[in-house]
């Protein structure tokens, strides 16, 4: 326990124990005869300045331990306040990146029932399957993409719901052909280290995956296969004229950049943690 002692009481305090401990090592194989003796304190005039000293520290005991507790509680506050940013930014870093296998994590074949889960949290049960298309709907919102849909309130409820829809069809159909052709879906984080070598790898998971073996990689047919059907499918909603395929065409598009990016962001999402000040264990 930490105290805070008057620097006034430090030396003549310390001085004081260090000559009484020297008198009761001296004195240490006579104690039972001094013990018996009424002339024992005459016989050691160390012990009164002694006494004195520690009479005269004894009322500042209380506020000792006040101001330890309000120390070792503030450290405390910390401690807490530090874990809180830890579990908030791991949260952010989650939702915004989705499900990935970390490099230490060995990448093990799905079963139907993890395919699911996969499927359930990055397209519907998480804050991050809502977050983006908020931010890509804005985006429309700001180009005023569809031109026929209003610029307020209303319109950009209509480009939310437009951006959620095909995101959802997208999504659907790369999690059907996915399980169907048995590829991996999640992103694997690089085994290997160095800037270029991780960013190589994250731009390349973009284009590939791995089949059953999780060894062998394969073209990431089911991702822009979907991404293409939802991009057609949106057409049903979308004002008209629409060329659906030209639809499809820009879906895979925004794809090929989207899924750059964000594998760029869950590769290096411990590092830029630890950029923030996260102590990522």
């Amino acid at each position: 326990m930490r105290r805070c002692l008057n620097p006034l009481f430090i030396l003549p305090l310390s001085f004081s124990l260090m000559l009484l401990s020297l008198q009761v090592a001296a004195q240490e194989p006579r104690e039972p005869v001094e013990r018996q003796s009424p002339d024992a304190s005459a016989q050691n005039p160390q012990e009164k300045p002694a006494d004195k000293k520690e009479s005269s520290n004894a009322p500042l005991a209380p506020a000792e331990k006040r101001r330890s507790r309000t120390t070792q509680a503030a450290e405390a506050a910390r401690r807490m306040a530090r874990q809180d940013l830890v579990r908030l930014r791991d949260w952010e870093s989650g939702w915004l990146t989705g499900v990935y296998v970390e490099k230490e994590q060995p990448l093990l074949p799905l079963t139907h029932a993890a395919r699911r889960q996969i499927y359930l949290r990055q397209t519907l049960t998480t804050p991050g399957a809502y977050t983006k298309r908020m931010f890509a709907a804005g985006i429309d919102q700001a180009r005023g993409v569809p031109s026929q849909w209003d610029d307020d309130l209303g319109g950009y409820a209509k480009r939310f719901a437009s951006r959620e829809g095909q995101f959802i069809t997208s999504n659907s159909l790369a999690a059907m052909g996915n399980a169907t052709l048995h590829y991996e879906p999640r992103y694997d984080q690089c085994r290997c280290s160095g800037f270029w070598p991780r960013t190589r790898h994250a731009l390349l998971r973009n284009f590939v995956t791995y089949n059953r073996t999780e060894q062998e990689m394969r073209p990431q047919w089911a991702l822009y296969g979907g991404a293409f059907g939802g991009g057609l499918i949106s057409t049903a909603w979308k004002p008209h004229p629409r060329n659906a395929f030209a639809e499809g065409g820009r879906a895979m598009l925004g794809q090929a950049g989207y899924g750059a990016l964000l594998n760029f962001f869950t590769e290096f999402t411990r590092d830029i943690n630890r950029k923030l000040g996260a102590k990522v264990k």
